[in-house]
């Protein structure tokens, strides 16, 4: 029997006293045992340290460190910088994960063909809006080609979400950027294939993870990814792919759909009615835990939130970028 070598299981955290317990509960009642747990706190104004210090005293596998700034790749280095273990997983701390889920990440990572491994991200709602967000974030329609998001067969992918890496390559490929406020994981992921890595997407590796529980929150969800998401072109123009442009080209669509109703309704209609129908054709046949007919009608919105917010997140993204650019500029 292989002797269990020591494993760094960081947990960025920032207000999360609701849902960090279980995620701690995931974590330490994990089969593997020889682990290193850090939650690296980013400035939390709730109970979420009070949380981690109530585990502490009772599993000194868990580690507490402060990170004044509520920036998740920060929050990543500093226990990048504490990690004593050989492999480092990243558990998101509103989520929750399976007994087996380091064993099964360890001996993927240990065949030693892979820079980094994951799995499947299961949306998890607990409110009818929620639910269908769940739906809506498992579904093509919704998060195009996305594989840890409704994949179910072992293959190679261009990114992981919270994934498993050897530490000593996080470290040689620099850690997480600091720059970013979003999309830190994608950019991470580029780098490690960058430097010559796969990367193994398994759906034995599930991540019960609690998704935004109402359209508003959606929205702004996906409006800072695709803000995000411009910096990240920036620095890689190379990872940029169709999926990621469609939303930001349907958003000016609507906007000259919107403009041409007042005066031209019939053909504003005409011009809106294939996305309308694909929305719809999508909520329809969307397969989700639905509880009530309640449940499925909030699904078109959810889908619209994703797109329009994505969507018009990219154009504030490009809009702060050519205005940094010109205060570049102006600067003597």
């Amino acid at each position: 029997m292989q002797l269990e070598e020591l494993v760094t299981v960081v947990i960025p955290a920032a207000n999360e006293e609701a849902h960090l317990g279980a995620c701690l509960e995931s974590v330490q009642t994990q089969d593997y045992r020889r682990l290193q747990i850090v939650v690296v706190d980013g400035a939390s104004t709730d109970g979420t340290c009070e949380v981690v210090r109530s585990r502490m005293a009772g599993d000194p596998r868990i580690e507490l460190m402060h990170n004044p700034r509520r920036n998740i790749p920060s929050s990543l280095n500093m226990a990048l910088g504490a990690a004593r273990g050989r492999w480092l997983v990243r558990v998101d701390a509103h989520s929750t994960v399976g007994p087996s889920y380091v064993a099964i990440a360890v001996d993927l990572l240990r065949q030693g063909s892979w820079g980094g491994v994951g799995g499947r991200k299961d949306a998890v709602g607990v409110t009818s809006a929620g639910r269908a967000i769940a739906a809506a974030l498992g579904n093509r329609m919704g998060v195009g080609n996305s594989t840890y998001h409704h994949g179910t067969s072992v293959q190679v992918v261009e990114h992981l979400p919270f994934g498993a890496y050897p530490t000593d390559l996080v470290r040689q490929v620099g850690g997480w950027d600091e720059r970013l406020f979003a999309n830190e994981d994608f950019e991470f992921d580029h780098r490690v294939r960058q430097a010559g890595w796969q990367l193994l997407f398994d759906p034995r590796l599930v991540i019960r993870w609690q998704c935004r529980q109402s359209v508003p929150a959606l929205f702004g969800q996906y409006h800072r990814y695709g803000r995000g998401k411009v910096d990240v072109a920036r620095l890689h123009p190379e990872s940029l792919s169709l999926r990621h442009l469609l939303p930001p080209a349907l958003v000016p669509y609507l906007v000259a759909v919107a403009a041409l109703a007042p005066s031209r309704p019939r053909q504003a209609a005409l011009m809106v009615a294939p996305y309308v129908g694909t929305v719809l054709l999508a909520s329809a046949v969307c397969e989700g835990a639905f509880e009530s007919p309640r449940d499925r009608a909030w699904l078109p919105a959810a889908f619209v939130a994703m797109h329009v917010g994505w969507g018009t997140g990219i154009w504030s993204g490009v809009g702060q970028a050519l205005n940094r650019a010109a205060g570049s500029r102006r600067r003597p």
